[in-house]
């Protein structure tokens, strides 16, 4: 049976805080906190520890919604954050998938959506709008020719890109990194949006593309 998620919801306007606990909150979901700037989600995030995290890109005071995605991710808790947003920019979906977030969800989605969202993401899978990820992508100008992951991914990211490079799974990985296989899932996750590939396949050709060459 699939865990109820535990939530935090995320925005610097109370009425969307309250509307979205309203809606969520039940027997499905249970929203287990509320934060209205970037400091005090990453400070909640610590503390109560959430399966998801609803974050809005935008916040009134304090770091952004990215920045505080950035810092939830450093936490290596497992929280996944799914931007809950006004804005359908190709670059929001650039810089939230490059900060490690889950999904992205536009504010005027129909609730059954987001919930699909939530769901999706619970499942260890992402939930992004692929009209958006396609803008995105071709936006950029960075390509897996020219890509060193070196300079984009953290060092624990950059052990799992090499361990993928060697072929093994999440749960040899894990077992080699000492870490759970939901933590090589969402690390492997992260390393994909950052390197702008499809699946773990295209990733470790990144890796293998950027390693010196052996004589």
């Amino acid at each position: 049976m699939t865990p109820v998620p535990r939530i935090l919801i995320v925005d610097d306007h109370q009425l969307a805080r309250e509307g979205l606990k309203a809606v969520l909150d039940g027997e499905d979901a249970k929203v287990v906190g509320m934060a209205s700037t970037g400091e005090e989600s990453v400070a909640m995030t610590a503390k109560l520890e959430p399966d998801i995290v609803l974050m809005d890109v935008r916040l009134g005071a304090g770091i952004d919604g990215l920045e505080a995605t950035r810092r939830i991710a450093a936490l290596g808790l497992g929280a996944r954050v799914i931007m809950l947003t006004l804005h359908e920019m190709p670059a929001y979906v650039r810089e939230a998938l490059a900060a490690g977030a889950a999904g992205y969800v536009v504010k005027d989605t129909a609730i059954e959506d987001l919930r699909a969202a939530i769901a999706q993401v619970m499942a260890g899978r992402s939930a992004l709008p692929l009209d958006l990820v396609g803008a995105a992508m071709r936006a950029t100008t960075v390509t897996p020719k020219t890509l060193d992951p070196a300079e984009i991914l953290t060092p624990r990211e950059q052990d799992v890109l090499d361990l993928i490079a060697e072929g093994l799974t999440n749960k040899g990985i894990a077992r080699k990194l000492e870490i759970s296989p939901a933590t090589v899932k969402v690390h492997v996750e992260r390393i994909i949006g950052k390197l702008g590939v499809a699946d773990r396949t295209q990733a470790a050709v990144v890796a293998a593309k950027a390693s010196p060459a052996v004589d």
